[in-house]
């Protein structure tokens, strides 16, 4: 009989590509509970849920998220319910006996001025982006439990922290989405507006590093199938980065969008490069297969299938 695996935040951008690769591997035996089905900010019902279902392996891959803005807005709310989620799953997963447990977490975690490409022994070496505080103290919190429980209790508890992601279910909000699908998301409408300019804020040369969920899923899953030891967490990336001004460019492209693309310099750009250091992962055979082009194409389709002129 295979293990049964468990898939937390099964709907979302990062959980819906782990059940899609799950399956294209040949697993079937996959619970991915919605909200409705597990409310995972109540204690007990995570608990009984576990109890009941009795999982072997569980990602990880349920979290409060969103861009600068809800990051900054929401300061409490991603704090306090991303603690509340983790504390709760590994409570459940260490009192029902889980065999393997992977932990997402994110970039986000490192200093603000890191040096380039950054590497996981950069953790907790300087302060952290404002903006997003509360929300990688919250990661830190879940990557430092799992750990700990590997440490004092030889759990297999193992955390990754991938990228910027993008891909299919992504959310394409215009406010409180990531980078890709909010250029997307802006994109369409400045088309369908018919108008000859796209604003991009700050300068457009800040470099950023994206990855294709399903390339995330893949990682996931081979580290998770990998037979030696292995760090408390390693770095999930390309090992690439592109300017935002590039990006907004290849969005374009692939869009149809043939105006011209202005910069609004009165928004500030950020920090001028984030990349990762990748080569922990890469090193246990896993490397990237979906490029920034073929990824970008394949989430405006989704996008555009799913959204179309409602956008």
């Amino acid at each position: 009989m295979s293990e049964k695996i468990l898939v937390l935040g099964g709907n979302g951008l990062v959980g819906s590509a782990l059940v899609r690769e799950l399956r294209a591997i040949g697993i079937q035996n996959i619970d991915a509970p919605s909200h409705a089905e597990l409310e995972l900010l109540d204690q007990k019902a995570v608990l009984d849920y576990f109890e009941s279902e009795k999982p072997d392996v569980v990602y990880m891959a349920a979290a409060r998220v969103g861009g600068i803005q809800a990051n900054n807005t929401y300061r409490a709310d991603f704090i306090f319910e991303n603690l509340q989620i983790q504390n709760n799953v590994f409570n459940a997963a260490f009192k029902t006996k889980v065999k393997k447990l992977l932990f997402l977490g994110s970039s986000c975690i490192y200093p603000k001025s890191c040096p380039q490409p950054i590497r996981e022994e950069y953790l907790l070496t300087a302060p952290l982006e404002q903006t997003n505080e509360p929300y990688a103290i919250a990661k830190i919190a879940g990557l430092k439990t799992a750990e700990s429980f590997r440490r004092q209790y030889g759990c297999h508890y193992i955390s990754v922290m991938p990228t910027n992601l993008y891909g299919i279910n992504d959310n394409f909000h215009a406010e409180n989405s990531h980078v890709i699908p909010g250029l997307i998301n802006r994109m369409h409408k400045t088309i369908l507006e018919g108008k000859s300019e796209f604003e991009v804020w700050g300068t457009g040369t800040p470099r950023r590093e994206f990855l294709y969920v399903d390339d995330l899923a893949r990682a996931c899953i081979h580290v998770m199938n990998h037979e030696g030891d292995l760090p408390d967490w390693m770095n999930v990336g390309t090992g690439e980065d592109i300017a935002i001004g590039e990006l907004a460019q290849m969005i374009a492209d692939i869009m149809g969008f043939k105006g011209k693309i202005v910069f609004n310099k009165n928004y500030p750009d950020g920090t001028p490069r984030k990349l990762l250091d990748v080569s922990k992962i890469k090193s246990l055979g896993w490397a990237p297969k979906v490029s920034l082009k073929e990824g970008l194409k394949k989430t405006i389709d989704f996008y555009l299938s799913t959204r179309g002129d409602n956008a």
